[in-house]
C-alpha cells in the first residue's frame, strides 16, 4: 500500500512562501552567529547555509523586480503614433 503523501509534497510551494521561509531561516542563523557561542565548524556550517540561502533570496528578489519592470514597461502595441 503507498504511503499518503505530504501536503508539501503533492505541489511545490509558491515563490513568496519559499522566499519567506529562506529569509527567516537567514535571521535565525545571523542571531545565532551573533551571540558567538558557536563552535568554529557550526559556525561555518551556517555560515555556509546563509550564504546560500542569501544567494536564493537575491534570486527571488530579482525575479520580482524583473517581474515589475515588466508589468511597468510601456506596451509598444497601444501607442496610437506606432
Amino acid at each position: 500500500m503507498p504511503k499518503p503523501s505530504s501536503p508539501q509534497a503533492e505541489a511545490p510551494a509558491d515563490p513568496v512562501s519559499q522566499f519567506e521561509d529562506a529569509m527567516r531561516e537567514l535571521e535565525e542563523i545571523v542571531q545565532r552567529m551573533e551571540r558567538g557561542d558557536l563552535r568554529l565548524e557550526e559556525s561555518l556550517q551556517l555560515f555556509e547555509r546563509g550564504m546560500a540561502l542569501s544567494k536564493s533570496c537575491r534570486g527571488s528578489l530579482d525575479s520580482a523586480e524583473l517581474r515589475v519592470r515588466k508589468l511597468l514597461a510601456p506596451d509598444p502595441s497601444l501607442d496610437p503614433e506606432a
